[in-house]
């Protein structure tokens, strides 16, 4: 109930999807991450008991047309049964006015019922065109970030590689240096060998 008042089925089901979700003031809107992950919730709880809505509300509308259809039913009776006691001309045209009346009734109500479910499915069509937009926001969120992600681990790829090549080069010419000794030894170990076999002779 609310406020003392009885709360459609459909109507209770509806305000317990809204109290899974937080409060946004305009102040301060949830993302679009936060407003998907809602709405995913609200529709896995929907399909818990949609069937059984759709069932409850299919009666609940055939019961109302029913009743109408009674209703009617009964005032139409109630004036033939007015029309076999009338005896003035004034009173069967009365009747006849009444009749006409009640039969463009039925059709309005027929046309009302139709009506009204056209709206309804319109208000469910506005009601999933917003979940849609939200849905395709936070997709347009998901490539960004995996085009930022793809963009970020090609640029570390590259530097690896290139860190790999400069170590690798790094590597060869440090294995080179090793096999190689430096020419400015082998120069010197000659004039050494020089200057001792050279002194002796000069002594002598």
């Amino acid at each position: 109930t609310l406020g003392g008042l009885p709360v459609p089925r459909g109507q209770q089901h509806t305000a317990l999807v809204a109290s899974l979700l937080p409060p946004c003031p305009t102040s301060h809107l949830p993302t679009p991450q936060a407003a998907f992950a809602h709405l995913a919730l609200a529709f896995r709880c929907d399909m818990f008991t949609l069937q059984q809505r759709v069932q409850v509300e299919k009666r609940a509308r055939d019961a109302a047309e029913e009743n109408i259809q009674e209703e009617l039913g009964q005032c139409r009776a109630a004036l033939e049964r007015l029309g076999r006691s009338c005896a003035s001309a004034g009173c069967k045209e009365t009747l006849e006015q009444l009749q006409h009346n009640l039969a463009v009734l039925s059709a309005a109500v027929e046309r009302a019922t139709s009506a009204a479910e056209k709206l309804g499915a319109v208000h469910q069509e506005a009601r999933m065109s917003r979940a849609a937009e939200v849905m395709v926001q936070h997709v347009e969120n998901l490539k960004r970030h995996h085009m930022r992600e793809h963009a970020e681990l090609e640029e570390m790829k590259r530097l690896i590689q290139q860190n790999s090549r400069n170590r690798q080069l790094a590597e060869t010419q440090e294995a080179a240096a090793r096999c190689s000794p430096p020419a400015p030894l082998l120069q010197g170990s000659a004039r050494r060998r020089v200057s001792i076999a050279v002194i002796p002779k000069q002594l002598l």
